[in-house]
């Protein structure tokens, strides 16, 4: 659904003269070259694997959604994240029980969530903008596993 940007009238898709005030609109500008699967773009299901692990496991075992190499990629790309995250929390948690290096823990907790709350943010917007964004470590082996179905 289209409108005019002179007047604002609703117009017919791919018509470059308004009715209402009969200005002439600019063409529409021709969508990215993503691929579709299913009822959503491939950008959007990439970057809905990014919201939990959830619906990465379900993007992945989905017909339609599990043959697009790029929502493979990233639905492993967050399980390969996650399970990251959890090894370094319970890591940090053995070492905060440990009495000098404990406090050291209090340091690093609110610097290690800044730094995944930025990461996080980068993979989501990343994934919508169509790109395939790799983490250094996890990305590799999210990319042979896409690449391995």
């Amino acid at each position: 659904m289209a409108f005019c940007s002179g007047c604002g009238t609703q117009i017919a898709d791919g018509t470059t003269m308004c009715p209402a005030c009969s200005s002439r609109t600019a063409a529409p500008p021709a969508a990215a070259a993503q691929g579709s699967t299913g009822g959503m773009s491939d950008n959007v299901v990439g970057m809905l694997c990014y919201v939990t692990i959830v619906p990465a496991i379900i993007f992945l075992v989905m017909e339609p959604y599990n043959k697009s190499r790029f929502v493979r990629f990233h639905a492993f790309q967050m399980i390969f994240f996650s399970v990251a995250w959890i090894v370094i929390w319970i890591a940090l948690s053995f070492i905060g029980m440990v009495p000098v290096l404990g406090w050291l823990t209090l340091l690093i907790w609110p610097l290690l969530g800044l730094g995944g709350l930025i990461i996080w943010i980068i993979l989501l917007i990343k994934a919508n903008q169509g790109q395939m964004f790799k983490l250094p470590l996890i990305g590799d082996l999210a990319e042979k596993q896409a690449n391995a179905i």
